[in-house]
């Protein structure tokens, strides 16, 4: 998706119409919906049929403006997720119920794990229930929020799977295999395939110390795992700084009431 957003935004300033036509899966398709709305915010024309073909006129200019750019949804998953296993309340603002990035979508899985979710205009907020429920989900299109689910999956009452997610093998790490040895790691069982993942239930997890592959996605969603198991520590937490250079200390306020 990236390469494709990046020949997007360039193509309206080039001397001539550009035509763009997909071949094979098109991954990340709400990043590509983000990039054709802010375009069109910003003032540039492009047309589309069905994600497989783009219409570019060329000979256009940006229009300059004040532009309010939404939080990263995908960073505010993890305190979603702090939220719905931990029984507690967490309101996101400035990312409201017309957010334009999928990963805000995340919500909506936690909804169906029986949390509850309000949405407004300006904020999303989740309370978490006394005790989630397992889902069966396919997260092609919010696959970077796979690994939020997966920590907090062994806290459901029935199995989870997560299913579609094939390309986050070639993310960071493979983090399909790091979900799977991680969770291991702490005393989940866990059924690996190609493109998914099946997570049960554990009553009570072993403490462990959880590798991150250099990858801040996995170290930021074993600590929301920790939030609920005693016993978890996250090697290398400076990772994180590649999206979130405060994680832990954002995470270390939200904790603080409770302690």
């Amino acid at each position: 998706s990236q390469p494709l957003s990046a020949l997007l935004m360039v193509a309206p300033l080039a001397q001539s119409d550009i035509e763009i036509e997909i071949e094979g899966e098109l991954f990340s398709q709400p990043y590509i919906e983000i990039t054709l709305r802010m375009m069109q915010q910003w003032g540039a024309e492009v047309s589309y049929e069905n994600m497989r073909r783009f219409h570019i006129p060329g000979g256009q200019k940006y229009r300059a403006q004040n532009y309010s750019i939404e939080p990263d949804a995908s960073s505010a998953s993890y305190f979603w997720a702090a939220a719905a296993v931990t029984n507690g309340r967490v309101r996101v603002e400035g990312i409201g119920s017309e957010a334009l990035q999928g990963d805000a979508a995340f919500v909506d899985v936690l909804a169906q794990m029986g949390c509850t979710v309000e949405k407004s205009a300006d904020w999303i907020e989740v309370r978490g229930p006394e005790m989630l429920d397992g889902v069966d989900v396919d997260m092609n299109a919010i696959s970077d929020t796979v690994m939020t689910l997966a920590a907090i999956a062994p806290f459901a009452d029935s199995p989870t799977t997560i299913s579609n997610i094939s390309h986050i093998r070639h993310k960071e790490t493979d983090r399909i295999h790091a979900i799977v040895a991680e969770l291991r790691r702490l005393g989940v069982k866990v059924e690996e395939r190609e493109d998914a993942v099946t997570i049960h239930p554990q009553g009570q997890l072993q403490a462990a110390q959880i590798e991150t592959y250099d990858d801040h996605r996995i170290a930021m969603s074993f600590a929301i795992t920790g939030l609920k198991a005693p016993g978890v520590t996250i090697l290398d937490p400076g990772c994180v700084a590649k999206t979130f250079p405060d994680f832990w200390v954002r995470l270390d306020a939200l904790c603080a009431k409770a302690r």
